[in-house]
């Protein structure tokens, strides 16, 4: 790996953690016998960074979260059409996951560092001049142009702080898995979190300020936290790789169904908000659909956060198609569900799968992928979620405009039931994939 700090890779606890937050302790990695431990396993992971990091790498990712909902309510309120807000919040979605797997390519390459300073800058600007034009009464139209420009230069966090972990603990030995394991399980919390409070802040922010107020402030954190995460000494370690040989084609079969995984996640994600919405909105209830669809992930950040505990005994290639199964059978209820009260219940267990499902993924592709093209590959899954998301979302509508909120719930159970099919498929090659990459 190219590493223009001078720093060796793996190497650079004591660098990491002369960026913590005053008081924050360093501590000496624990020893095999916490490995059952998970509390154990994150405080190893988390001291070979500092607390300054994690918290910066969290809040970063939160502009992403924030823009699509106060997008769709900035341009809806100007415009006075919910049509043109959906179509600009789309618009964010469908250029991120254009952009996104192209920001990975780069950042395999030249590293994070470059890539992640002209996306915070960049998709900082776009946001403050959505603002900006919608005081000035531009068209919608105008507007989801410069939100699509948007959505092509705001960073998915998340996926490059995995890349970064992978290489934090590369040379740890017998600990690396354990890790590893721990890292992943707190990305995928830390962004189905993000995914609850993003939304949160928007609609407070709608309330008590305006939906312009909301985008502002995703603006400005992009703006500092963006570019502290890309500044941050850990950078070094996702440094680029210069070009030479490659070891095979980026896109195999095993990696083409890992990112089909993720879009019947995202197609979840979709379909579930469309239904809820529908349903709450029946019950004359309609304000409680966005507390409805953070149920989902609040059970999924709680199962995240427990993937780490699960040992490398238990195989990606086994784990996929359980964590699938519990996807169907969680889903199910939600055929059945007519009430505020029962569909509550149904989604924060429904949670439950959601995450181990998708951090399985995520960690199946780290094991497998030739690291000089792993940001590209995990860029490619985040863009098929957001490509799920919107196509659960789409399809679900047009089913719960004839069928009602059962309807659009009967493309979440699709979605659950073609992921349970997709992992019983790919569990062969997953499996060859895992042993031939030790």
């Amino acid at each position: 790996m190219s590493n223009t700090s001078g720093l060796a890779p793996g190497r650079l606890t004591g660098q990491f953690r002369e960026s913590a937050l005053p008081g924050w302790e360093e501590r000496t990695p624990s020893t095999p016998g916490d490995v059952l431990s998970v509390l154990s396993s994150y405080r190893s992971l988390f001291a070979l960074t500092g607390q300054a990091y994690v918290v910066v790498a969290f809040i970063a990712r939160l502009p992403l979260a924030m823009s699509q909902m106060g997008t769709l309510l900035l341009v809806a309120g100007v415009s006075g059409s919910y049509g043109a807000g959906g179509v600009a919040a789309g618009a964010i979605a469908i250029t991120n996951a254009i952009g996104s797997p192209l920001a990975g390519a780069i950042s395999d390459r030249i590293g994070q560092r470059p890539v992640l300073l002209v996306q915070s800058v960049a998709g900082s600007a776009l946001l403050a001049l959505l603002v900006v034009l919608s005081s000035l009464g531009a068209p919608w139209q105008a507007l989801a142009a410069v939100a699509g420009a948007a959505g092509l230069f705001l960073p998915q966090v998340g996926t490059m702080a995995r890349v970064r972990w992978r290489e934090i603990a590369a040379d740890k030995g017998t600990d690396r898995f354990r890790l590893t394991s721990a890292a992943f399980s707190y990305e995928g919390a830390a962004d189905e979190a993000s995914f609850v409070l993003g939304p949160a802040i928007v609609g407070l922010g709608a309330a008590f300020v305006s939906p312009s107020g909301s985008l502002i402030l995703a603006a400005v954190l992009l703006a500092v936290f963006g570019l502290w995460f890309a500044l941050h000494p850990t950078v070094a370690v996702a440094a680029g790789h210069p070009a030479g040989p490659r070891s095979g084609p980026l896109l195999t079969p095993l990696l083409v169904g890992l990112t089909l995984g993720t879009l019947c996640v995202g197609a979840v994600f979709g379909s579930v908000q469309t239904g809820t919405t529908a349903l709450a909105t029946e019950a004359g209830q309609a304000g409680y659909a966005g507390l409805l669809h953070a149920l989902l992930g609040v059970g999924s950040v709680v199962a995240g956060l427990t993937v780490a505990a699960i040992p490398a005994r238990f195989t990606f290639a086994n784990r996929l198609p359980v964590f699938g199964a519990a996807l169907a059978l969680f889903a199910l209820p939600l055929l059945a569900v007519h009430s505020i009260g029962a569909l509550a219940a149904v989604l924060l267990v429904l949670g439950l799968a959601v995450a181990p499902y998708l951090i399985t993924v995520y960690s199946a592709c780290e094991a497998t992928v030739d690291p000089r093209r792993l940001g590209a590959a995990m860029m490619a899954l985040a863009a098929s979620t957001s490509l799920g998301y919107a196509l659960g979302s789409s399809l679900a509508g047009q089913i719960a405009d004839r069928s009602g909120y059962t309807g659009a719930y009967a493309v979440t159970v699709g979605a659950c039931v073609a992921a349970l099919v997709l992992a019983l498929v790919i569990r062969p090659a997953l499996g060859r994939a895992q042993r031939a990459a030790g």
